[in-house]
């Protein structure tokens, strides 16, 4: 967790970078720039990194973000490990903040060395059980097969969409991406590549981190 004198002088920088991107300066020059300006661990460049985009970048991705009664009744695409990852990490009381888009994001640097376990669950459990709320008319929940126990995830997954009331399925695939970027509906990720690319998109985690986790979360958002 970062300490409050660290988050008033991230947030000032955050301010620096902003300012810079929004006149079309290169990311990373700006973020080193910026960085060694106010002296800022490796931990904390990264926040801003995933953090702060140009104004034009993070306006675009919100227009794309869909509340979340609008999933009623729609197909949705959920990129699994993006949004597990993301709770799991909230959950076990890691660094998530919100960001210029307004997407939930974090560092914990996990996703390869993932393996499934008590929070995992917890963040699964708290994932069908917001879907079931939202009422979309299908969904597909995408792995990353090199993943670890991305096969059992998916069967467990799989299992648990007949008692959520869920019409669906989990499949694991070597490019979980490709069929985000196919898919035709509403997409879950926090993924700024694939939220560029999306037509509409719903920030899954940050809808469950503000309805069902009371922990602290720093906010880029303006």
């Amino acid at each position: 967790m970062v300490h409050v004198e660290g988050i008033v002088k991230l947030m000032e920088a955050a301010q620096d970078l902003r300012w810079l991107l929004s006149r079309g300066y290169p990311k990373e020059a700006s973020l080193s720039l910026v960085g060694n300006k106010f002296g800022l661990e490796k931990k904390l460049r990264e926040v801003l990194k995933r953090a702060i985009l140009p104004p034009q970048v993070a306006q675009k991705r919100r227009e794309k973000a869909l509340a979340p009664n609008a999933l009623k009744g729609q197909k949705v695409a959920v990129d699994g490990h993006n949004v597990l990852i993301t709770l799991q990490t909230a959950l076990k009381g890691g660094f998530v903040f919100f960001c210029d888009d307004g997407f939930l994001r974090d560092i914990s640097g996990v996703s390869r060395s993932f393996v499934p376990d008590g929070e995992c669950t917890r963040a699964l459990d708290l994932v069908l059980e917001t879907l079931a709320e939202l009422q979309p008319e299908e969904v597909m929940f995408f792995l990353d097969a090199p993943l670890s126990k991305s096969r059992e995830l998916a069967q467990n997954i799989n299992l648990l969409f007949g008692p959520y009331g869920i019409k669906g399925r989990a499949e694991v695939l070597s490019f979980p991406e490709r069929a985000l970027c196919q898919f035709e509906g509403v997409i879950c990720t926090a993924d700024g590549h694939l939220l560029d690319l999306a037509e509409r998109a719903f920030d899954l985690a940050g809808h469950i981190v503000r309805a069902k986790l009371k922990c602290s979360v720093l906010s880029f958002e303006s």
